[in-house]
């Protein structure tokens, strides 16, 4: 399995030793993540300077397949469209919802999906795959029992979805069922792990692959085997150690023969 890394795991350390470490212990690909003030080009954070970060990528025998961009620049078709032509990019990931924009009804999240249905069209236009990646607030059940993420998809049958296991995890829901009826939809998945309830409280309870609790062996299996998934792509929010955790990652995913 040719792996990726999520460079939002590496925002605390340097770029260019991060990318040094990751090409060198086998890593095909890395996932962007916009972060940090505008600038340069206007794009925001790892994105401001998109040909100095091909060259880089380029140097270290890394892609970007896939990447994560937030709403704010996905407004911006034309704009965000440069990530694509400078970087190859097959893939935009809408990341993420921050609290106060976070829908707390049916009628809302059909709302968030026709919006992200409305996003998707330029950049599927331009032959760009656009998808949504969950967190946990997105597995809480609503009124009518239902998932968020369920009334998402539903909303919006254009976009696809990113998923990120561990946070499902979290949200105290199962993704084994969850992966098969929706399999279809869903073009990556993120290979994050938990600590032991109490463990790694300085990694805010987050671990690295194959040293947490989640049976990643069966998932890999379970994703392969029910899912259109391409991209997988290891992650940890926040790691002390940035290259003891793609180190081990790797080794882990790479020792389950999935």
């Amino acid at each position: 399995m040719d792996l990726s890394f999520q460079l939002f795991s590496a925002r605390n350390f340097p770029l260019d030793d991060v990318l040094k470490t990751v090409g060198g212990l086998g890593y095909k690909y890395v996932e962007g993540f916009g972060g940090l003030a505008a600038g340069g080009e206007g794009l925001g954070g790892l994105y401001e300077d998109l040909s100095g970060l091909k060259a880089k990528l380029d140097a270290n025998g890394l892609s970007m397949p896939t990447a994560h961009v937030g709403l704010d620049l996905l407004e911006q078709p034309d704009k965000a469209l440069r990530i694509a032509e400078v970087l190859g990019t097959k893939v935009f990931l809408c990341p993420w919802l921050a609290p106060e924009q976070r829908p707390t009804t049916i009628e809302g999240w059909q709302a968030f999906g026709e919006k992200l249905g409305q996003l998707s069209k330029p950049f599927s236009s331009a032959g760009i795959t656009f998808g949504y990646h969950n967190h946990d607030f997105e597995f809480a059940r609503l009124q009518d029992g239902r998932y968020p993420m369920d009334v998402l998809l539903a909303a919006a049958p254009d976009v696809c979805a990113e998923v990120d296991i561990a946070w499902i995890y979290r949200g105290n829901a199962d993704p084994f069922p969850w992966l098969e009826a929706n399999g279809d939809r869903i073009v990556a998945v993120h290979v994050k792990d938990l600590a032991p309830s109490g463990e790694n409280a300085d990694e805010d309870g987050w671990a690295d692959v194959g040293h947490g609790r989640l049976p990643w062996r069966d998932l890999l299996s379970h994703v392969k085997a029910n899912t259109k998934t391409r991209y997988f792509v290891a992650e940890h929010d926040n790691p002390t150690d940035v290259s003891r955790f793609a180190k081990r990652s790797i080794a882990a995913v790479n020792s389950f023969g999935v």
